[in-house]
């Protein structure tokens, strides 16, 4: 019998997506990543699969929101029909609802391929549930499609019970799933050993959307509290960054917010190791890769109810979740970890194990179940 065919359609193939392909393409080598954007391979994962590169994408705002996602047009190479037809593929995994997986959809009678749509996770930016002209396009699409899979609960639930997916073809286990390797090796340096302040980490985009304002307000409330002995790396950037720390300065909170700017991907082993704690305040995403990363470096995490990953977290397990717009609450999670360091250690413990489910090897093992789902005989 000669080889699966598999073609990944992604609008971007970045580091979150290579752990799983790199194992999937060992088990399936005739495998090919397409993709409009490209970051090189994440380190470790060199050559690990197939890649081609297709110009690249446009991202059209439609209607811009600084809270969620807004409402946007991703314009893709139309060139990809051509590719494909010319790699032949047997099966296509194709990211969400985009150009590329509609025109994989209407060429499958021509290619004789089969689709798998992939659909992150659900949230209100990217559900489009008051759109009725996108929900119907995308019903069709489902109905088209041989299967779709997701990373979270909500993501299945959303496909079934708004997009009318049969149940038995929508597959959920987190596919997105990092590689401790690619993280880098941690530096102990960063933090000095004489320090006993218990010390929160926020990592992403210093943008409204990631809600790192509603961390500091928490931050400024511990202040008030009296709560000090703790603080707050951020790592990262963005447009809010001068705001934020104006805000820090009217708030006496220069002494216990540290900025470290954007550090590469493989650098970040070292401020995850060098945390206590991980904080993820999001107002929205449909994921949150940053959460699975917390956790295999054996770190506890407050995460937003607002991020798909926060599936993963249970309460007073190897975390908390909150609604990012309550500070407040969000402050007492926070002196609980101040006034018994301890906890944090054994809720990281208990997010290292729970990791040993979510590695890049079980995503693969989950993606070739759901292929052996469409080729039961190969």
């Amino acid at each position: 019998m000669k080889n699966l065919r598999v073609a990944w359609l992604l609008t971007s193939a970045f580091y979150y997506w290579q752990p799983s392909l790199s194992c999937y393409s060992k088990q399936f080598p005739d495998t090919t990543v397409f993709t409009s954007r490209w970051h090189g391979f994440a380190p470790g994962l060199e050559d690990s699969f197939r890649v081609e590169i297709l110009g690249d994408r446009q991202i059209i705002s439609i209607k811009k929101s600084t809270n969620s996602y807004g409402d946007n047009f991703t314009y893709l190479p139309l060139n990809i029909v051509k590719r494909l037809l010319k790699f032949k593929p047997d099966l296509i995994f194709s990211n969400s609802f985009g150009v590329w997986t509609i025109l994989a959809i209407l060429f499958k009678p021509i290619g004789r391929w089969r689709v798998v749509i992939a659909y992150e996770g659900s949230s209100p930016g990217v559900d489009y549930r008051n759109s009725p002209l996108r929900l119907a396009i995308r019903r069709v699409m489902v109905k088209a499609a041989d299967a779709c899979i997701t990373n979270s609960h909500g993501g299945k639930n959303y496909l079934i019970e708004v997009l009318n997916a049969q149940e038995n073809q929508v597959f959920v286990h987190p596919y997105e799933v990092p590689w401790v390797q690619s993280l880098g090796t941690p530096d102990p340096h960063l933090k000095s050993t004489s320090s006993q302040q218990l010390t929160f980490l926020f990592v992403g985009g210093i943008i409204p959307r990631k809600g790192l304002s509603y961390l500091l307000e928490a931050c400024a409330i511990l202040q008030q509290q009296g709560e000090t002995n703790y603080q707050l790396w951020v790592v990262g950037d963005g447009h809010q960054r001068p705001e934020l720390e104006t805000f820090c300065q009217q708030n006496q909170l220069t002494n216990y917010v540290r900025w470290f700017g954007r550090v590469e991907y493989h650098q970040l082993a070292t401020y995850f190791t060098q945390a206590d704690v991980f904080v993820l305040p999001t107002l929205e995403d449909t994921w949150g890769m940053v959460v699975l990363e917390a956790m295999v470096l054996g770190r506890p995490v407050l995460c937003s109810e607002l991020a798909g990953a926060s599936e993963l977290i249970t309460d007073g397990e190897n975390g908390y979740c909150f609604h990012p717009q309550q500070p407040k609450y969000l402050a007492e999670l926070m002196a609980r970890f101040i006034q018994n360091p301890e906890l944090a250690k054994l809720m990281g413990m208990r997010s290292q194990k729970l990791m040993d489910n979510y590695t890049p090897e079980a995503a693969a093992n989950f993606l070739n179940q759901v292929t052996s789902f469409i080729f039961p005989n190969y």
